[in-house]
């Protein structure tokens, strides 16, 4: 259960920011004992793949806090995104963290399983993240982008470290995703209600 949940907590922060969790793991593992990563996965704390992480999250940093650009970022990240979320997922999954003392066996006759359940549940939450930017950015004519942009990365870097460390919280950040998830589908029916309802009163007679 506790690797599910490691699994999944990096596999939902990938969908917010893909470079974090990977980085995350990758620096944990090369300097310090809190997490072993399994055999198929060391490459993570490579120097040379922390060095690209770490450019590639500088461009995403920037590019994700600027209006506009960060709709271009969404839709590339679209396919980046529930990438790292299956590469964080199986990573983390089959992990020797603090609490999680022995993998063991986790999906491993079918090795494939927990690299697509990461990116299914990246790309839920990189969906539900594209979707409430536009919003927030029509609120605030582009000024809330910044701000959203910068808690969501503070996000993904406490749900990468909770879901090495603690992962039962992980459960606590699934709840909300589904609350903003449900949330976001009231507001949008709300929306096209009013809009048909405006549209009606307009119509002559």
């Amino acid at each position: 259960m506790l690797e599910v949940l490691t699994g999944s907590g990096l596999a939902a922060s990938a969908g917010l920011n893909a470079y974090i969790p990977l980085l995350s793991m990758g620096l944990l593992a090369r300097y310090t004992e809190v997490i072993q990563l399994p055999a198929g996965w060391q490459w993570l704390g490579d120097g040379w793949v922390i060095a690209i992480l770490v450019v590639l999250l500088a461009v995403e940093l920037v590019a994700d806090k600027v209006p506009v650009v960060d709709h271009v970022n969404d839709v590339v990240q679209t396919v980046v995104r529930p990438t790292a979320g299956g590469l964080a997922f199986g990573a983390g999954a089959g992990s020797e963290t603090v609490t999680v003392s022995d993998p063991g066996s986790f999906f491993a006759s079918n090795e494939w399983v927990p690299v697509v359940v990461g990116v299914v549940l990246a790309l839920g939450v990189h969906l539900l993240k594209s979707a409430v930017r536009p919003v927030i950015n029509a609120a605030t004519a582009g000024v809330g982008a910044p701000v959203a942009s910068t808690a969501e990365d503070a996000t993904s870097v406490l749900m990468s470290l909770v879901a090495i460390l603690l992962p039962v919280l992980v459960l606590v950040f699934l709840l909300a995703l589904v609350l903003a998830a449900f949330w976001l589908v009231r507001r949008r029916t709300h929306r096209r209600r009013d809009r048909r309802a405006a549209r009606t009163a307009d119509l002559p007679g």
